[in-house]
């Protein structure tokens, strides 16, 4: 794990909740971890924070070791610096707004802690919301108010646990627009965890695609959307268009790996490093198909051209 890293993880144990996770965040970054439902990813967070002591492993934040079993260094939750939203919010229902998030602001004198709150409270967009109760907020501004209590504590890394799948889709797209403008000015690690792609695509600088609590890649999400490293990571990040091929021949001269599929010959970008009679995982993204009319073919140079009846059309808007 390099020493420029600002957050750095290595988990694993075999037993209770199976985990072999290695992940790495820089400061000003989203680090997003992406896989289904069960596959380790609160697990994860959870460990960062000290709220679950993995059998071996290592968390180191700012060059400060929290986890090392090799060492047998476990600092506890609360001297961690973490800030952590959780999925339900976890709001104290009956202290107001602003007195939820300077429950976090102990290490302040009172002064201190009022004007603070107001910078926070302004900083999630929630300016003279500060005295309702948690009851008399959207599900939007309750998230709000668990995000800026989650910075209260001048975190040096920001944990979020699916902050947005409790509120409706018009306001999640506005909370991952405003999460998006406020990752400008952290200068911290964050560690989203997500299971939405949209979310991930717009938000990550780094993607982590975790399944069965194993780490299968780390990359930008570009890169790992468009060059998965195999089969089941590009099924994780949303590919259903997945095939198998032979390499019929390498020409690298013009940039072209020819692949065999059923009967037919194609072309695809050069790929180094594999050769002529090897079978290969290959796929199509959704967004790389053109359809085009019987009547009306396609003048393109670097397509492949297949005959093809459509069977079934599903509108999706």
């Amino acid at each position: 794990m390099s020493e420029a890293m600002a957050l750095q993880v290595r988990l694993k144990q075999s037993r209770v909740i199976p985990l072999d996770v290695e992940l790495s965040c820089h400061s000003h970054e989203v680090l997003c971890l992406l896989g289904p439902s069960g596959s380790g990813k609160t697990t994860v967070l959870r460990a960062i924070a000290g709220l679950l002591r993995s059998a071996e492993g290592k968390v180191k934040v700012n060059g400060r070791t929290w986890q090392d079993t090799q060492q047998r260094i476990f600092l506890p939750p609360q001297v961690r610096k973490t800030g952590f939203v959780f999925q339900d919010h976890a709001l104290f229902p009956h202290l107001s707004a602003r007195k939820n998030i300077t429950l976090a602001m102990q290490h302040l004198d009172a002064d201190r802690q009022v004007s603070e709150s107001e910078r926070l409270l302004s900083l999630v967009n929630l300016e003279g919301l500060d005295r309702r109760l948690p009851s008399q907020l959207s599900g939007g501004q309750k998230q709000r108010i668990a995000l800026a209590r989650a910075l209260a504590r001048d975190p040096e890394v920001l944990l979020l646990d699916e902050p947005f799948s409790s509120v409706d889709r018009s306001t999640r797209k506005k909370l991952i627009r405003e999460l998006f403008q406020l990752k400008q000015v952290l200068d911290i690690p964050v560690v989203l965890v997500t299971h939405d792609l949209d979310e991930a695509r717009i938000l990550a600088d780094q993607l982590s695609v975790i399944h069965h609590g194993k780490t299968l890649a780390q990359g930008t999400p570009e890169d790992i959307m468009n060059h998965p490293p195999g089969p089941e990571v590009a099924r994780l990040v949303g590919h259903t268009n997945l095939f198998h091929a032979k390499i019929l021949e390498q020409l690298p001269e013009k940039q072209i790996t020819r692949l065999g599929w059923h009967a037919m010959t194609l072309d695809a970008v050069y790929c180094p490093g594999i050769v002529p009679g090897q079978t290969v995982d290959w796929l199509i993204p959704p967004d790389s198909i053109i359809l085009h009319r019987v009547d009306r073919p396609s003048r393109g140079e670097r397509e492949n051209p297949i005959n093809g009846k459509v069977l079934e059309s599903l509108v999706m808007g």
